[in-house]
């Protein structure tokens, strides 16, 4: 049930679970308590699914599969139910502003964006339906006869999302396993269960055939199911490192496919040509919107030795001018992080850090203005020694740490000196440089005077960031199995067009 006014609008069915096309009862009575993150008051209750529940949801995708209409439809025909629901989800832009806020911390003037956006997503995948080869002649390097690679769905997908930017990561998975052919379940995270709601209803509203589409919120219990479950051919997931690692090991145990994108410590080397208060604002600016709550935050600034003093006391200047209060007030520039247990968490690294001896230069408190929600101050470390837990370690908060290099050398050596390699930037003026220093960051993505990734080409990590790419035409081919035929000659469709 909710508990909010205005909420029903937006989730209307809270107590159910979307399996095999209908909202059915969950077999036992438990809700999950959703909590907004700026007043710490419970706004939505949810269904919580149990096991028994995970298993109706998995026997609903896996007979959609293997039953079903969905991987026998050409590509064509898939493509234009994700169009439908693309139209469905380009106008929950309302929605998304009243959940996202409230479960994970985001500034309401972002969140309208987050569907149309969202949609977009399903409108690239549908675009390859007619551009992408799923088919295609060789010729055998073997023998006589005619060939032919296919790429085929590669069955059913478990996917699960974190709570930080939920709409976002689901749809950069359902998209294009459901252009590929293949069915899913979808596991969302209990802090914020809302997004996935909204994106069944638009699947329902779009027609997509029973089963072909489930979604369902748990806690770690039930993913872990979900992961071991060998009806599941797939698993793609989106989280922490330490959980990505037991993923990884499950999926081993059966050799079922997965994708991870994980978690980060990203690093900005700022040359000696950069403009150091661009750098600055950029930097701060980049952790504004959703309290530094995110993989590829930029976290860890490299700076040459000698203007270290200058750069952070220009980084605390800007970053400290920030406006922290209520997500939904025009004036805010960031909102409070997404629940307790993380503000926590941040306040432990943030002690961790003083214990070290890095300088705290700004920040390191709760806002005193604020009475309740999950706020932390913007805060800047310097004299920050690469080896410390606070510049190796994810803390996903608004927390930056600056540390001195000696040389060009020396940054990018400090830059690819940590376990993980999800995002990173290099501040200069000029473009030749940046692009010689990308090239020897040990990085997914890498940008150029600003925080940039671009799930439209592809995203994801080196090392312990992650396996795979999300988004793009990379994201596409984790949902296909490569398949070769061999034949004593050409089908007849290949024969015709070569007649012709």
């Amino acid at each position: 049930m909710s508990v909010a006014t205005g909420i029903e609008r937006h989730v209307q069915h809270p107590d159910r679970l979307f399996i095999g096309g209908q909202w059915v009862a969950p077999l036992s009575t438990a809700l999950i308590d959703v909590v907004d993150s700026a007043t710490e008051e419970v706004f939505l209750r949810v269904a919580e699914a149990g096991e028994a529940d995970l298993d109706r949801a998995v026997a609903a995708a896996r007979s959609a599969f293997d039953d079903g209409p969905w991987p026998s439809l050409t590509h064509t025909e898939r493509a234009a139910f994700l169009r439908r629901l693309a139209a469905e989800l380009a106008t929950r832009g309302e929605g998304i502003k009243e959940l996202w806020p409230r479960e994970s911390g985001a500034l309401a003037s972002v969140a309208p964006h987050m569907a149309p956006m969202a949609a977009g997503v399903f409108e690239y995948y549908a675009g390859l339906a007619d551009s992408y080869p799923f088919e295609e002649p060789v010729t055998p390097t073997v023998g006589s006869g005619f060939g032919l690679l296919v790429r085929e769905p590669v069955g059913v997908v478990g996917a699960i999302i974190p709570w930080n930017v939920p709409l976002q990561l689901a749809v950069q998975k359902v998209a294009p396993a459901l252009l590929a052919g293949c069915t899913v379940v979808l596991k969302a995270a209990p802090e914020a269960p809302g997004s996935a709601y909204v994106l069944a209803e638009c699947a329902e509203a779009a027609g997509l055939p029973p089963g072909v589409f489930n979604i369902l919120t748990a806690d770690r219990a039930v993913s872990e199911r979900l992961v071991t479950d060998p009806r599941v051919d797939k698993i793609a997931f989106t989280g922490s490192t330490a959980a990505g690692r037991r993923i990884a090991s499950l999926c081993g145990q059966r050799i079922a496919r997965y994708t991870l994108e994980l978690g980060g410590k990203s690093a900005a080397v700022v040359l000696d040509d950069a403009d150091l208060t661009k750098a600055a604002t950029a930097l701060a600016g980049a952790e504004c919107f959703l309290a530094g709550q995110i993989c590829a935050s930029l976290t860890r600034i490299v700076v040459p030795r000698g203007v270290h003093d200058e750069f952070v006391e220009t980084l605390a200047q800007v970053f400290s001018q920030v406006v922290v209060g209520d997500p939904y007030d025009p004036a805010t520039q960031m909102g409070p992080l997404a629940m307790a247990r993380q503000r926590d968490r941040v306040e432990g690294y943030i002690q961790a850090g003083v214990d070290s001896g890095a300088k705290l230069i700004t920040g390191g408190g709760r806002p005193g203005h604020l009475e309740r929600g999950y706020y932390i101050e913007p805060t800047v470390f310097g004299d920050v020694d690469n080896s410390s837990t606070i510049a190796q370690e994810e803390i996903f908060g608004p927390v930056l740490s600056v540390i001195s290099a000696a040389d060009e050398a020396d940054a990018i050596r400090i830059a690819n000196d940590t376990i993980y390699g999800l995002n990173a930037a290099v501040f200069t003026e000029d473009v030749d440089r940046a692009r010689a220093v990308a090239g020897k960051l040990r990085s997914g993505t890498v940008g150029h005077n600003a925080m940039r990734a671009d799930t439209g080409i592809a995203f994801g990590g080196f090392k312990q960031s992650g396996i795979g790419r999300e988004g793009g035409l990379e994201g596409l081919l984790p949902y296909l199995e490569t398949k070769t035929i061999l034949l004593d000659d050409a089908p007849a469709r290949y024969r015709e067009g070569a007649a012709r």
